[in-house]
């Protein structure tokens, strides 16, 4: 199954025009902004603004339906978008989990209510969301959760701990998974979706300071903090169906990994040159391998997308996809290091080392995903 024409023309024109208004409106105030631990007010402000701007024009989130500002978007208008946002050092939304991950959830298991309430303000940047999924006990496998919320009349009363929430320190809502039924004998049935107002009393947020410096990751705690029936998304104990429901727009969301970690692959090439590093034999070997893992990365994305905008059904790629930029950016932190010498033990090389080792337990374990591939891919038996 190819690519259809018309579909590759829209991708086409939709980057000549992104393009152009990106040249346009972009400027030093907002160019290169993003998240680093939990920004300042300032920072905050500005990221803000570019989003209202990206909302105004139509260029937030395009993938979403036009009734809630986006494009109706296909794969490859929005592997372009990303592709030109990178390229331009442009901000994507501040949303950066509400519009990928939380806004289909609540498009597919929302009342109608609650997508007139979330869905704009979400957009425009003007209402930032967390999601409070991954538990001390619960992340890669996250059937296990342990968050409970007990129904009392017209409200849940949840009591728990979350860990490794990205945002919750600036957020203003979160999606919450909590187990409403601790007896199943399916873990993944009995858990339930609720839109939690992050101002609601009894929550408390502590910021996880990593060895990087930075706090961008949060332990949430909720002592008896009541959330109204209402703000159930989806229906009683179907929280695992929620959880799931943005495979398409993650397939797309991981197949654009490539972009930024390229960029730093080539800014290293250029840096060990102007230094005369790779006048070594030994770091020039390094620094292709570098780069050979790099185009293999991209050549997985792209085998993704194409196979993505033909209709095939979502498999196992993703997992390929996340192995490979888990490996690849570890990797890069120990070239730099290795070809720079002690002049990258301090800077953006050191923290990029420093950094990268989250990388193959961020966004699903290396281990989970190697289970993934060995089984889906390999065919061999489960343990």
């Amino acid at each position: 199954m190819g690519l259809d024409p018309d579909a590759v023309a829209a991708a086409d024109a939709y980057r000549a025009e992104l393009r152009a208004w990106l040249a346009e409106h972009l400027t030093d105030r907002h160019r290169g902004l993003g998240f680093h631990g939990a920004p300042d007010p300032d920072h905050l402000a500005r990221l803000r603004e570019w989003n209202a701007a990206l909302a105004d024009a139509g260029h937030a989130a395009p993938g979403w339906p036009r009734a809630w500002g986006g494009r109706d978007a296909g794969v490859l208008e929005q592997i372009v978008h990303a592709e030109e946002l990178a390229a331009a050092d442009a901000p994507g939304p501040v949303n950066a989990i509400g519009i990928p991950n939380i806004a289909p959830a609540i498009m597919a298991f929302g009342t109608p209510e609650q997508q007139a309430r979330y869905l704009p303000p979400m957009l425009r940047g003007d209402e930032i969301w967390c999601q409070g999924f991954s538990e001390p006990d619960a992340g890669s496998d996250l059937a296990s959760l342990r968050c409970e919320a007990v129904r009392d009349g017209d409200h849940y009363v949840v009591t728990g701990r979350k860990l490794w929430t990205t945002l919750a320190s600036v957020a203003d809502w979160c999606e919450l998974l909590v187990r409403t039924d601790p007896s199943p004998a399916n873990r993944h049935a009995g858990i339930t979706a609720l839109l939690v107002d992050m101002r609601s009393p009894g929550i408390e947020v502590r910021p996880l300071r990593t060895m990087v410096g930075t706090a961008e990751f949060n332990e949430l705690f909720f002592d008896h903090v009541r959330v109204p029936v209402s703000a159930r998304l989806g229906e009683e104990h179907q929280g695992w169906q929620v959880a799931t429901a943005t495979l398409a727009n993650e397939r797309v969301g991981v197949a654009t990994l490539h972009l930024t970690l390229r960029r730093r692959i080539a800014s290293l090439l250029e840096q060990a040159r102007a230094v005369g590093a790779t006048a070594d034999p030994l770091a020039r070997d390094r620094l292709v391998t570098l780069w050979c893992s790099g185009e293999l990365l991209r050549l997985l994305a792209e085998r993704t997308i194409a196979a993505a905008a033909s209709g095939a059904a979502p498999g196992p790629e993703s997992s390929i996809i996340k192995l490979a930029w888990s490996a690849t950016g570890q990797l890069l932190g120990e070239v730099a290091i290795g070809v720079l010498g002690m002049a990258a033990l301090h800077g953006p090389w050191a923290d990029e080392l420093a950094q990268s080792r989250s990388l193959s337990i961020a966004g699903g374990t290396s281990e989970v995903n190697r289970t993934i591939v060995a089984e889906r891919v390999l065919g061999l038996p489960r343990r």
